[in-house]
């Protein structure tokens, strides 16, 4: 699973996928949406433990 950022509004297994909003996806899935510009991939966030 890929997490992702999506551009356009999509179905996606029956459910409604929003632009601005982040989903998991299945990995090649994410990647043709990427390449097409669909979605884009977020990177994966550091543990907030600074201080």
């Amino acid at each position: 699973m890929q997490k992702v950022l999506m551009n356009v509004q999509t179905a996606y297994h029956g459910d409604i996928l929003r632009a601005g909003k982040e989903y998991e996806i299945d990995d090649e899935i994410a990647k043709r949406w990427i390449a097409s510009k669909i979605a884009t991939k977020v990177e994966k966030e550091a543990d907030d433990h600074s201080e």
